[in-house]
């Protein structure tokens, strides 16, 4: 019978290739790594690895053992999981990936309640703009919007993904009259540039009716962040297309106002996303209950939704 740490140090290496890397997620050295899959290796009397300097290849027989191994293992991890409890709570670390600034205006002021309600769960939060290997990489769950949905992971919507154009009252007051997609053109743009790819999106605008305008605006500056960008904006210094999470706190100070507010990009929706699995961990099933119910109680999903906030 093979030792579960075997198992698992083989599963954990095939699935990024490199047992130093597979040893930094199970906090084990490359050694330990190293020696157990060799001692699985012996134990079973096949070659699952095809060693390099630079990368492990799994052999036929690895490929084939680790479709057959790979669910069972995390079967028995979320089981394992669920009995760790404390007095019947969920317990243990929940390692959660979301976007820095919706992280911070949205999720973290739930913390508060969330660890009085399960004070067993340690939050391990990491807050990044891009997207995470949420099964590669050992998350529990993740927070974002547009995501590529790889086997294995489902999506929970939260909020539609909407895009604003919002400017400083200043700035309305110094220019004509804004009251169609065209009356842009002759304006000063701030748009966002992906962070993966440095590249500024032609998006399209769309209105209650659905119908679509291209967004054609001068583009005077660019930023990798909605934040940044409601901030350059709120100083008069153009029109910045925003998500609207980003946008409500300066909509509600009154330091910026929508300007077309019929129109905005629907760029799809902000998603919670975790392992796809009947025995889900207590601490996972209870993080993406407790943010679900937290959204529909503060009406969040209607707060940025633009088609309804004008």
């Amino acid at each position: 019978m093979e030792t579960f740490s075997s198992l698992e140090c083989f599963v954990r290496s095939a699935e990024v290739g490199s047992f130093a890397e597979a040893a930094r997620r199970l906090s084990l050295t490359p050694a330990a790594v190293g020696k157990n899959v060799a001692r699985l290796e012996a134990n079973l009397g096949v070659r699952l690895f095809q060693r390099s300097t630079r990368r492990l290849t799994l052999t036929e027989a690895g490929q084939r053992f680790l479709g057959e191994v790979a669910g069972s293992l995390q079967t028995i991890q979320y089981a394992v999981a669920n009995l760790a409890s404390a007095e019947g709570q969920p317990t243990g670390t929940l390692k959660v990936s979301m976007g820095t600034v919706f992280g911070r205006l949205y999720i973290v002021p739930l913390l508060g309640e969330f660890l009085q309600r399960y004070p067993a769960i340690s939050p391990d939060w990491h807050f990044d703009n891009r997207q995470v290997d949420l099964i590669g990489q050992g998350f529990d769950a993740a927070i974002g919007g547009g995501f590529d949905l790889p086997q294995g992971v489902v999506a929970r919507k939260l909020t539609p993904a909407h895009r604003i154009l919002v400017a400083a009252p200043a700035f309305i007051e110094r220019h004509s009259p804004i009251r169609q997609p065209g009356d842009l053109q002759a304006l000063d743009g701030i748009l966002i540039r992906s962070p993966q790819t440095g590249r500024v999106r032609s998006w399209p605008l769309t209105n209650q009716q659905q119908e679509q305008s291209p967004l054609n605006i001068r583009v005077r500056m660019t930023m990798s962040d909605s934040e940044a960008a409601c901030a350059a904006a709120q100083q008069g210094l153009g029109v910045a297309l925003v998500s609207m999470p980003f946008a409500v706190p300066y909509l509600e100070a009154a330091s910026l106002v929508r300007v077309l507010p019929d129109w905005y990009v629907d760029d799809g929706n902000i998603s919670l996303y975790y392992a796809e699995h009947k025995l889900l961990p207590g601490k996972t099933r209870a993080f993406v209950d407790f943010v679900l119910e937290q959204f529909a109680a503060q009406g969040l999903a209607q707060k940025f939704d633009a088609s309804l906030n004008r």
